[in-house]
């Protein structure tokens, strides 16, 4: 492989792990524009990755294990709106349940579904398009035409008005008429269903396998990477391509014995989170969220 195909070859890997960061990134963005924090993407990555390959297998068909986990995501999304918009409760403390509720379910359920302990190879698996540097997802193009129609929606229409006006002052839309409660709740379901389609692709696409630990801190980089890119959907699309080329680097590195001669995979490994560190130290204090976000909207 010479030097041209490497690149070309490490790139179309990038395209590959950034789904799921772009997908949770975006999802994220559209929630914390309406007001909702959600921390619990790390959760919802991980319990949609182990009920989408279910799914998958039970459906005999890739696209019904994206769909299952789209749906687990949305479950999960109008159980953490319900918490936060309707009952007014904490934002955070809901999204930390989601996480650890998902570590134990998902560590218990390898082995009561399958039979397995910590792993299981998805049967059912996404068809791919093949090309001169590898197969190819349309999942890809897929999350790019979402990224696409998400930002379009959020800036360019009445629809994103209301939901960034919600965020940004719910005491003035309320007094226009605007219902905050519902444009909130929603943007917190769709917010979760992105980052349950991203999850059903960890193990159904890109993987092809479930473990205990298959979102990797994925949902915690995207939440950094929706830091970064300054709530911005397209922002966001490109910051996962970073975090997604660091992402895919180290998993390159590690089938690579020749590289790990140079440069250990361990130290690689750890090129995705220390490029998240960074990152958002270098932002913070440079970006502003929406005024109203993480706080629960009482009308008086």
């Amino acid at each position: 492989m010479n030097a041209l195909d490497m690149v070309i070859f490490n790139l179309m890997g990038a395209l590959t792990a950034m789904v799921p960061l772009v997908l949770t990134s975006v999802g994220a963005a559209v929630s914390e524009r309406a007001g909702v924090v959600n921390i619990g993407y790390e959760g919802i990555l991980l319990m949609s990755a182990f009920f989408g390959a279910i799914f998958a297998e039970m459906g005999g068909n890739a696209w019904i294990g994206m769909l299952g986990g789209a749906f687990i995501g949305m479950l999960f999304g109008m159980l953490h709106g319900a918490i936060t918009v309707y009952l007014k409760g904490d934002h955070i403390i809901p999204g930390i349940g989601i996480n650890l509720l998902a570590l134990g379910v998902v560590a218990f359920g390898i082995t009561a579904v399958w039979g397995t302990a910590g792993q299981h190879q998805v049967a059912i698996k996404m068809a791919k398009w093949y090309t001169p540097y590898g197969p190819v997802s349309p999942m890809i193009f897929i999350t790019i035409l979402i990224t696409l129609v998400t930002h379009w929606v959020l800036f360019k229409t009445p629809l994103g008005l209301r939901i960034r006006s919600v965020g940004e002052n719910p005491e003035a839309a309320d007094a226009l008429g605007i219902n905050v409660e519902k444009y909130r709740f929603w943007a917190t379901v769709y917010g979760s269903l992105l980052a349950g389609l991203g999850g059903a692709y960890l193990s159904v696409d890109w993987l092809g396998t479930v473990t205990k630990d298959i979102s990797s801190g994925r949902g915690f980089i995207a939440l950094a990477n929706m830091v970064f890119s300054g709530w911005n959907p397209i922002n966001a699309l490109f910051g996962g391509f970073l975090f997604g080329f660091f992402d895919n680097l180290s998993i390159w590195v590690r089938t690579n014995p020749s590289v790990q001669n140079i440069v250990p995979w361990q130290f690689v490994a750890t090129l995705p989170y220390i490029v998240t560190i960074v990152i958002v130290a270098g932002v913070i204090g440079k970006v502003r969220p929406p005024k109203a976000d993480g706080k629960p909207y009482k009308r008086e």
